[in-house]
């Protein structure tokens, strides 16, 4: 039996090429979700917007009301990167690490949950930061060999520090 990320492999164990699309799609799922913290980090515009599909929405609203923010829901792929790299391009400096991933594929869906811990600092101060633990909850869809992120909503766990350094 094939296991990744504690979910039985759907291909039968006989059928290779099939349990070897199905780990590449996983590893292409989670892909999805470091090229959008990491395309955030560096302020790639190309690399972060490669994470989603043109119609895709982002849901920050449930993790910034634990601090009283009150983002709006973002959608299209567009809008979501002017919004977040506008929003700290050159304001902000951040780094992102995704832990847990869980995926589950549905054909050409798939679902992935996952835990991301999101330091944000001011620019200008470092002292003045940001540490956020956030469940990430995330709807894929596949273009060509690649996942894409149709619908991501970001929770928080806990945060420390001042929300002034994500949002001004």
């Amino acid at each position: 039996m094939y296991v990744t990320s504690g979910q039985a492999l759907s291909a039968p164990a006989g059928d290779q090429d099939a349990v070897v699309r199905e780990l590449r799609d996983r590893a292409e799922i989670v892909d999805a979700l470091h090229r959008f913290g990491l395309g955030q980090d560096l302020k790639d515009k190309e690399l972060f917007a490669s994470a989603f599909a043109a119609d895709a929405e982002l849901d920050f609203r449930p993790a910034a009301a634990k601090w009283g923010g009150r983002p709006p829901l973002m959608t299209g792929r567009d809008a979501i990167v002017s919004t977040i790299l506008a929003l700290f391009g050159g304001r902000v400096d951040t780094t992102h690490q995704v832990t847990n991933p869980r995926v589950a594929v549905d054909g050409d869906t798939a679902r992935l949950t996952a835990l991301v811990e999101a330091q944000h600092l001011l620019a200008a101060d470092h002292g003045t930061f940001a540490l956020l633990k956030n469940p990430y909850d995330v709807e894929l869809v596949r273009d060509g060999e690649r996942w894409v992120v149709r619908r991501m909503t970001i929770d928080n766990a806990w945060y420390t520090g001042d929300p002034v350094a994500i949002f001004g």
